[in-house]
């Protein structure tokens, strides 16, 4: 009887682990229409901005090769650090204002007319006004945490990218997932993926921003397989940056992968 039960445990071993063995096939993370949506919008963004954004971008880390400034919570580490996101998204920091605000009180009575409405909450926003010259804020709580500062100021940075000329609409319903996905294929996605559970995004009249501790426009899953997608386009099969992501989007990036290479799927930039 042992050696049955012993014989049966093997057998369940191995339809247990069956994806190892061939038997199943790798799962996405995220829903079909989901994919679609990812893979049309790096299209959209090919289109809009040219594929070799995306094919030759670099990959920006967490690390003091793509970050060498001393950082001490400060304005000055602000701007040093604005300047380097904003040269690594393709703009000059020097046509672009970004400031610091301590709170929803001095954001909307400091900056009428470009604002309106609650900002309660939010850590980063992009003033539309496209007469004036482009400007971002940043709530100061957000300098405690410069990886997440980078997330937010790369996010705000991305409405400058796609609404200043007018690239999408401010009305069009995929403008703020679009600005999302933009971080990853300008070569942010580190740190928006590992952001995304701290964030949610609003739309007030002329100010877009990030309402702290919720999840963003893309989850922690879309932002695996966007990543993916990233890497599977450059032809990055064992991406070495993956190990600067959280456990949760390595793993859905680690899903997603082995579903393009087992379907060999086309790229979107031959």
């Amino acid at each position: 009887m042992q050696s049955s039960l012993g014989a049966l445990g093997h057998v369940l071993s191995l339809c247990y682990n069956g994806g190892m063995l061939g038997l199943t096939k790798p799962k996405l993370p995220i829903t079909p229409e989901q994919q679609r949506w990812v893979d049309n919008s790096f299209l959209r963004l090919g289109n809009l901005l040219g594929a070799n954004r995306l094919l030759q971008a670099t990959m920006v880390l967490p690390t003091p090769e793509h970050f060498p400034d001393p950082y001490d919570q400060s304005e000055e580490s602000l701007q040093r650090l604005f300047a380097r996101v904003a040269e690594g998204m393709h703009l000059n920091p020097s046509n672009v204002e970004a400031t610091i605000f301590a709170s929803a009180y001095d954001l909307t009575h400091g900056l009428v007319p470009f604002s309106s409405g609650s900002t309660s909450g939010a850590a980063g926003l992009y003033h539309h006004d496209p007469t004036a010259k482009p400007h971002i804020s940043v709530d100061e709580k957000q300098l405690k945490d410069p990886m997440g500062l980078v997330a937010v100021l790369a996010h705000e940075l991305g409405h400058i990218i796609l609404l200043r000329p007018g690239l999408v609409a401010r009305d069009d319903p995929d403008m703020e997932p679009m600005t999302d996905l933009l971080t990853v294929f300008l070569g942010f996605g580190i740190f928006t993926a590992n952001a995304a559970f701290h964030f949610k995004q609003y739309t007030t009249n002329r100010v877009q921003g990030w309402s702290a501790g919720r999840l963003g426009y893309l989850s922690e899953e879309l932002y695996g397989y966007a990543l993916a997608r990233f890497a599977f386009e450059r032809g990055e099969a064992k991406p070495v940056w993956r190990k600067f992501l959280s456990t949760n989007v390595s793993a859905y990036l680690k899903r997603s992968a082995a579903w393009l290479a087992d379907r060999k799927e086309p790229r979107l930039f031959p």
